[in-house]
């Protein structure tokens, strides 16, 4: 078979994730679309992946992806008539500590939540259903019994001839070489075979992503760590349906197969391989045997099931698997060309990923958007700090070495820190900031009082932060406190035509005079939130963009590729040139007033405005803006006169008792508000309609916007979700998201985000409550509710208005 010249959509790599891509793409969506393998399919690391699957995660749509991959893989042999090796076994996490088993309670609810059934068991079950292992030790287990395994080569070949089937083209033994650019986008994948003239390329190229992507101008931040296990011998006694064992206490997992065990581990002292180029010759090939490395887990796995230090090891894999500075994968739309897409950095769950990422990359090539809230695994969630590959290499191996530790809540991670600081940094730690890490930035996420040390002690219940960040929140809500938020992501807009393109790309209207400042959503054309930020016209051709820490590369994409083609404007990135400080409190006029000669009253400069004013000298962006549901301003600055800025708000607040207040508080308060989190309370998956914020949409104005089609035809329909707030009294409770919403004892729906509101004195809850024949207002006042908190119901009051609103008096005052 001879490469064409020509093809819709060229995908690069031959392993499960690839296969899949090209047979959702032939199977879905009737593409024309060609599969390339440099050597032979499976021939990187799907080869000597262990098979296990799972599908529980902490995203309800990462669940959604795994669920659609167990499906999936029980039916292809029917479809292709080549067979997965699927077997459901179901799968077994063990328990050794009360903090673990608080975790799997936390889990076992979560599933329900996402409609799955987790059970609990207790040592007596666990043993009955694995007669082998040493139970002494153990609390307990979770059982998820749809969890399973499966042969990742046969999966892969049962795929790609799937695509076949439909249509699709593979070839081995075809190495791509480079691109053909015009404009920003590929125009043609080269190879060693010939050229391949295409509208869409997507990257499944596995450990070969990074340099793949990198011929392109784009950044794949994956890192290949060495991951060993080994297959032993015949086990007497054991069962060929015994289930996935995961021992992550010890570190360490096991499956049947054969007869005897898969056994493996994610160490605390990992091995990386290499942070340059992988050869591009590794096909099905491994490591040297390493039993040094591998001791610590042969000795954990011997303490479990005693029968493994009797029986032989068949054999040693010890290969590279593809790993991320964060342990979730890579999907979507390259921000730096618009027709890449990249599928990769499996963490080792590619065989369970597998089908679902498939179906959902292969959608998204499609439409050119997610079909589902994917942010979790979005490429755009890195920055530029992502292509050190030195750094990318520390904090992945942090990440891997966390595979199977205890996953706290509020947990930061430690490597590759500091990297980015404002310029505020020594000034916050003098007066004993405890700093945590957003896309590289240090940020202040509370202060310690004297006498309390200034670092997070970890639990799973109150955290040691507990009441120092109570003091902040109380201190924001009678006095007046200053945030510094430098990092924010800013950008600027400027143009003839800059108004014309926020007009489409904005839900709200942005088209106000200068000086005004606009509270926005960014819509799919599902009329799913994809970003909420403000927009601020400082000029008739020019308007300041701010968004979260998290966002700025996402964002900014988004944007870049909605701008109307032909349009004169373009969007420029200046995070760093300004640093942010947040004056929130009813004394914040009182302190500003102090400080700058502009008139900041009410009447000369309201709500939803901004303003230029000078502070020490400097030039000032004013946002008369908050996020704490308080009187305040978010002041941008130029970042060198930050600290001039601080230091002249700090010496006149004195008297007004001012002082710095971290990111957990700011939580709280915007909580007790109401303010909605994107990425939690509002996703892709939501519309504003449904989140609560139609407010904030232009449907009575005649002008078209992305995502408009969508919200006219739920015009009228009743809702099937809505967006609701919970309060619950017992103070012994930690709301955190995930957990089950029930109405009148009944499922329906899950928080989203959690926390506690320290002026209410209650534990606060947001989620959306469900129900298909439609959420009217008397459906969600007359139900009983409960949560369902670690596998315990509580009672819980519902709020259809913010449970803390001073704004009548204060905060537009």
């Amino acid at each position: 078979m001879t490469l064409p010249s020509q093809a819709a959509v060229v995908v690069i790599g031959g392993g499960i994730i690839g296969c899949s891509t090209a047979y959702h793409l032939a199977r879905d969506h009737k593409a024309d679309v060609v599969l390339l393998e440099q050597g032979k399919l499976t021939s990187g690391s799907t080869w000597h992946a262990a098979g296990l699957v799972g599908q529980l995660r902490s995203s309800a749509s990462i669940t959604r992806v795994l669920k659609y991959s167990v499906d999936l893989y029980k039916g292809l042999e029917a479809e292709t008539g080549l067979a997965t090796g699927w077997k459901m076994t179901g799968c077994l996490r063990l328990a050794t500590n009360a903090d673990r088993w608080t975790e799997y309670k936390r889990l076992a609810t979560t599933a329900k939540s996402f409609g799955m059934d987790m059970h609990l068991l207790s040592p007596a079950e666990v043993k009955a259903m694995w007669p082998l292992m040493e139970t002494g030790d153990l609390v307990g287990a979770s059982w998820l019994p749809t969890d399973g395994q499966a042969s990742p080569s046969d999966i892969t070949q049962s795929l790609a001839r799937g695509a076949r089937m439909h249509g699709a083209k593979l070839f081995e033994e075809v190495r791509v070489t480079g691109f053909e650019m015009k404009g920003g986008r590929i125009a043609a994948v080269k190879t060693n075979q010939g050229d391949i003239a295409c509208d869409k390329v997507v990257n499944c190229a596995g450990q070969w992503a990074r340099q793949v992507g990198a011929m392109a101008g784009i950044n794949v931040p994956l890192q290949p760590v060495k991951h060993q296990y080994i297959i032993t011998e015949k086990i007497d006694g054991l069962a060929t349906d015994a289930p996935t064992l995961r021992d992550p206490d010890r570190r360490t997992y096991f499956k049947e197969e054969v007869g005897g065990l898969v056994m493996g581990g994610y160490e605390p002292n990992p091995q990386a391989w290499t942070t340059g180029d992988v050869p591009n010759d590794w096909e099905f090939r491994l490591f040297d045997d390493d039993y040094d490395h591998f001791e610590q887990h042969m000795t954990q796995a011997i303490a479990r099931v005693p029968a493994l230090e009797s029986v032989g090891v068949k054999q040693m894999i010890n290969g590279p698997e593809s790993f991320t500075p964060d342990g979730n994968f890579i999907l979507g739309t390259a921000p730096e060309c618009a027709n890449m897409f990249v599928g990769a950095g499996f963490n080792a769950f590619g065989i369970a990923s597998g089908g679902g990422a498939g179906w959902v990359l292969a959608q998204w090539v499609v439409d050119g958007e997610a079909p589902l809230d994917l942010w979790v695994v979005d490429i755009r969630r890195f920055s530029n700090l992502h292509s050190d590959r030195q750094w990318v290499c520390e904090r992945t191996l942090e990440a891997y070495g966390k595979h199977y530790t205890i996953g706290f809540p509020h947990e930061e991670y430690a490597s590759g820190r500091p990297r980015i600081v404002s310029p505020l940094y020594d000034r916050l730690k003098q007066r004993r900031a405890v700093f945590g890490s957003k896309l590289g930035w240090e940020r202040p996420n509370w202060f310690a009082p004297e006498g309390v040390e200034p670092q997070d002690i970890y639990s799973m219940g109150r955290q040691n932060w507990f009441s120092a960040v109570g003091d902040e929140h109380r201190h924001v809500r009678e006095h007046v406190g200053i945030f510094d938020q430098s990092s924010f992501a800013k950008y600027e807009l400027s143009g003839p035509d800059a108004a014309k393109a926020l007009d489409w790309i904005c839900a709200n209207d942005v088209s106000k005079p200068v000086g005004r400042l606009t509270y926005t959503q960014l819509l799919n054309t599902r009329g799913g939130i994809e970003a909420d930020l403000t927009v601020a016209r400082l000029a008739e051709e020019k308007f300041y963009i701010v968004t979260g820490t998290g966002f700025r590369t996402h964002d900014a994409s988004w944007i870049r590729d909605h701008i109307g083609e032909g349009l004169d404007c373009r969007l420029t990135d200046v995070t760093e040139e300004f640093g942010t400080l947040s004056l929130m409190g009813p004394r914040a006029r009182d302190v500003l007033s102090a400080v700058t000669e502009a008139d900041v009253s009410n009447a000369a400069f309201p709500f939803g405005h901004v303003r230029e004013i000078a502070i020490a000298g400097h030039t000032v962006r004013a946002l008369r803006v908050t996020y704490v549901g308080e009187l305040g301003w978010e002041l941008h600055v130029p970042i060198a006169a930050t600290g001039d800025v601080f230091d002249a708000l700090t010496a006149a607040g004195e008297k007004h008792r001012i002082r710095p207040v971290g990111y957990r508080a700011l939580e709280s308060l915007r909580l007790e508000k109401g303010y909605r989190a994107w990425g939690s309370d509002i996703t892709p998956n939501d519309t504003p309609q449904e989140a609560g914020l139609g407010w904030a949409v232009k449907l009575r104005k005649n002008t078209d916007f992305v995502g408009r089609r969508a919200l006219e035809k739920l015009d009228g329909v009743p809702l099937k979700k809505r967006f609701a707030g919970f309060t619950v009294d017992n103070p012994q409770i930690v709301l955190l998201g995930r957990e089950t919403i029930l109405r009148d004892g009944e499922p329906v729906g899950y928080l989203t985000s959690g926390g506690y509101g320290y002026t209410i004195g209650r534990n606060i809850g947001y989620g959306y409550v469900r129900n298909g024949d439609g959420v009217s207002d008397d459906f969600l006042a007359s139900g009983d509710y409960e949560l369902v908190v670690a596998m315990e119901r509580t009672p819980a009051k519902i709020h259809l208005e913010p449970m803390y609103d001073p704004t009548a008096e204060r905060v537009k005052a």
